[in-house]
């Protein structure tokens, strides 16, 4: 009994010590890449002797992983988590469209990790996503097409391939970003600020309440829904009351700043040079 105490306390600090490195390696990689990541700035970050990282993890590549897995982990559990909820098959896809829209911008080290992954692995590369495959990102593809499937056998979703409902969902939320920083360059606004992205989360969601579902006004009530039971993560969210109202970073045209006010109601339009 005596031997027990501090044997568990010896076994938490040793906890403590790897996640503290975990978290500052996740930062380090999704900095700098595993190539420029390095293993000095990492144990400085999280307080402990270089030693250390070797003792935990046996080397770079192995800590890399270890972040990969870490991270995805975490996005895979959020991502069941709200396929299972207690609503209809069709509130779980807009609900799942949500969380995907807010994690992109709100959680970017994570972001940043899984692009770097994707494009070695459309590289053909060694990559840490591969052996994650089968234990993580099947079953939650699997749990979104059944979803998909239920919603459109039950008749509250439209009758089309089930993936493409998935496709709907998701596919407007990966196109935003991407193109983001091109849209900065040839429309008036920054698809990155906060008022924008309160906006673009929202028209997302209206959006899958008129397309996907076979009642658009049940489609309607369940995106109010959803968007009023989810509030934008506090990461994100403007810590500013003053802000100008959306329509001043999105004008109609180009130089028409006149009016705008009255006009705050109207949904904002990018306009492209």
């Amino acid at each position: 009994m005596t031997d027990a105490s501090p044997t568990r306390s010896q076994a938490e600090r040793a906890d403590q010590t790897r996640a503290r490195i975990l978290e500052a390696a996740t930062r380090e990689f999704s900095a700098n890449g595993l190539a420029g990541a390095r293993t000095e700035a990492i144990a400085e970050a999280a307080g402990v002797n270089k030693a250390l990282i070797y003792y935990y993890f046996q080397g770079k590549e192995a800590l890399y992983a270890a972040a990969i897995e870490s991270v995805a982990a975490r996005m895979a559990g959020t991502s069941m988590s709200v396929l299972a909820l207690d609503c209809s098959a069709g509130e779980r896809l807009v609900r799942s469209a949500l969380n995907h829209f807010d994690r992109i911008y709100s959680q970017p080290v994570f972001q940043t990790l899984m692009q770097q992954e994707m494009i070695r692995l459309r590289k053909g590369e060694s990559n840490a996503m591969s052996p994650l495959v089968e234990r993580l990102f099947r079953p939650m593809g699997d749990k979104m097409v059944a979803v998909a499937e239920e919603g459109i056998r039950s008749g509250e979703l439209i009758p089309v391939e089930s993936s493409q409902l998935i496709y709907a969902a998701l596919g407007p939320n990966v196109f935003y970003f991407l193109s983001a920083p091109m849209m900065r360059l040839v429309a008036e606004g920054d698809p990155f600020h906060p008022a924008a992205l309160e906006f673009r989360r929202k028209a997302a969601v209206d959006y899958l309440g008129q397309a996907i579902f076979m009642d658009r006004e049940h489609g309607a009530r369940v995106a109010a829904r959803v968007l009023a039971a989810t509030p934008m993560p506090p990461s994100i969210v403007t810590e500013r009351p003053d802000l100008p109202p959306l329509r001043q970073f999105f004008p109609r045209k180009p130089g028409d700043r006149k009016g705008q006010e009255a006009a705050v109601e109207e949904p904002p339009v990018i306009n492209i040079k």
